[in-house]
């Protein structure tokens, strides 16, 4: 493993993953990973992905490629931000190569992470990570035909499997070459592969929401634990010597990446349900009036005197006040990163910077008390995960079964399921169980939603 100290002159990376010296060209490394991000297929099934509402065909809300945008937006401007700080610190600004980095290039970096940060999350939300892993969860139990199966894996893969983590994912489809495609995968900079890497650890050291930020989840399957240490040691991340597993604390340009996906999930959601009439202008209004008075800059009478002009249009209120919201909330992040970079850099720093705001604590957990109330506990916005726990569910019990099934004792449907597997997902029956499994699970947490439900459809025979 890398013993190196990392610091504000070592842990960035111009090299790309899978590549050796690139051809230069008008644009720099890192506006490349943005351009190869978002004309990619993955990045594109992101608009028929749920957010949080489903996707009705007559009033707008946000979809994850919707919402991966904004999260860029922000993130640009907070790298613009940081790095303006950064380039000036006495440590940089004699060393051209990082001065230029942090004043010309950090916001590129945190921009084009913050636009893949997504990426690995499967169709129906959050409801779909778990129902990827249900079959798995449902034999891991005591029972004689239970432990013969769980034999097949290892304990680290058996963990992967009972726990998939759409962060881990996201790092797989960037880095992943599939049969017929050019090593490397997406062939990013390090830098922004290590800015997405929000659990820099493996799923057994995975502590869930009780224990540090950086192990409440994992950040790479086991499959991909080659290229999580090639990261690490490439940015030179600081390993975490508590346990004696895979463990390393988080880059820091992860807090940036982190923060500019909190912003945006706090505020938007805010203003989808109010466009879908869950939340009324007043509350939503009020809210959004309080964390911009937090925002010394701001005049609050010239902001209260704008929205009652505009209020004529309740949807074009509330987006000027989505505005000034995010500002406000984007500069006071920024001001934490720089006051905490110290901890940050040594690995110290064990919050969020949208938590480590005290003036506005309040304001944000009436907004997470809200939304958790009538927006996540919104009966269609419920009923939509059951309907998307039941179709991911049930399409990986489909291709697990008929993938794991020896060749010899496969069924004539069984082998007509896994003709269905597109020719880059297809395994050799050679290759390991696991081998397997993750063929099958990276063609289905691919899937949009409408895809994944007219294929389910299909399987069950109610739409042909």
């Amino acid at each position: 493993m890398n013993k190196a100290e990392m610091t504000w002159n070592n842990c960035f990376s111009a090299r790309r993953y899978g590549m050796g010296n690139d051809e230069k060209g008008i644009r720099t490394e890192y506006e490349r990973d943005w351009d190869r991000i978002i004309f990619s297929s993955p990045f594109r099934r992101l608009q028929n992905k749920t957010q949080v509402f489903p996707l009705p065909e007559e009033v707008f809300v946000h979809n994850r490629l919707t919402h991966s945008l904004e999260v860029a937006s922000v993130g640009r401007s907070l790298g613009k931000i940081i790095g303006k700080h950064l380039a000036d610190l006495p440590e940089i600004r004699d060393v051209e190569e990082s001065r230029n980095f942090y004043r010309n290039n950090l916001k590129n970096v945190i921009s084009a992470a913050c636009l893949a940060h997504d990426l690995g999350n499967p169709a129906f939300g959050h409801s779909g990570e778990e129902a990827i892993s249900k079959y798995f969860k449902k034999r891991d139990t005591s029972q004689v035909e239970d432990l013969e199966f769980k034999k097949n894996f290892s304990l680290s893969e058996w963990n992967d499997l009972i726990t998939f983590e759409g962060n881990a994912n996201a790092l797989r489809i960037l880095t992943l070459q599939q049969k017929g495609r050019v090593n490397g995968g997406f062939r990013l900079t390090y830098s922004t592969l290590g800015s997405i890497i929000k659990y820099p650890c493996e799923s057994l050291a995975s502590e869930g929401s009780k224990g540090s930020k950086h192990r409440k989840k994992y950040g790479y399957f086991k499959c991909d634990e080659g290229v999580f240490l090639d990261i690490v040691n490439e940015l030179h991340m600081l390993e975490d010597n508590s346990d004696d597993k895979i463990i390393f604390k988080r880059h820091p340009f992860v807090y940036l990446v982190e923060a500019a996906d909190d912003i945006c999930y706090n505020i938007i959601d805010l203003e989808d349900s109010h466009r879908l009439g869950i939340l009324h202008y007043e509350e939503v209004k009020n809210l959004l009036l309080s964390v911009i008075a937090q925002n010394p800059k701001d005049d609050m009478d010239s902001v209260r005197k704008q929205v009652e002009e505009l209020g004529f249009d309740k949807n074009e209120a509330l987006a000027y006040l989505r505005a000034k919201s995010i500002n406000t909330l984007a500069l006071k992040c920024a001001d934490v990163f720089i006051v905490r970079k110290d901890a940050i850099l040594k690995g110290q720093y064990n919050n969020t910077l949208i938590e480590d705001i005290p003036e506005l604590a309040n304001e944000l957990k009436a907004i997470n008390d809200l939304s958790i109330e009538k927006i996540y506990n919104y009966k269609e916005v419920v009923k939509l995960e059951l309907a998307g726990f039941r179709i991911m569910s049930g399409l990986v019990e489909d291709f697990v079964t008929a993938a794991l099934t020896t060749k010899e004792q496969r069924q004539k449907e069984h082998k007509k399921v896994l003709e269905l597997l597109p020719s880059q997902f297809k395994f050799d029956e050679s290759d390991s169980n696991y081998t397997k499994v993750m063929q099958v699970i990276d063609f289905i947490s691919g899937m949009t939603d409408l895809f994944a439900l007219k294929l389910y459809r299909n399987l069950r025979g109610i739409e042909i």
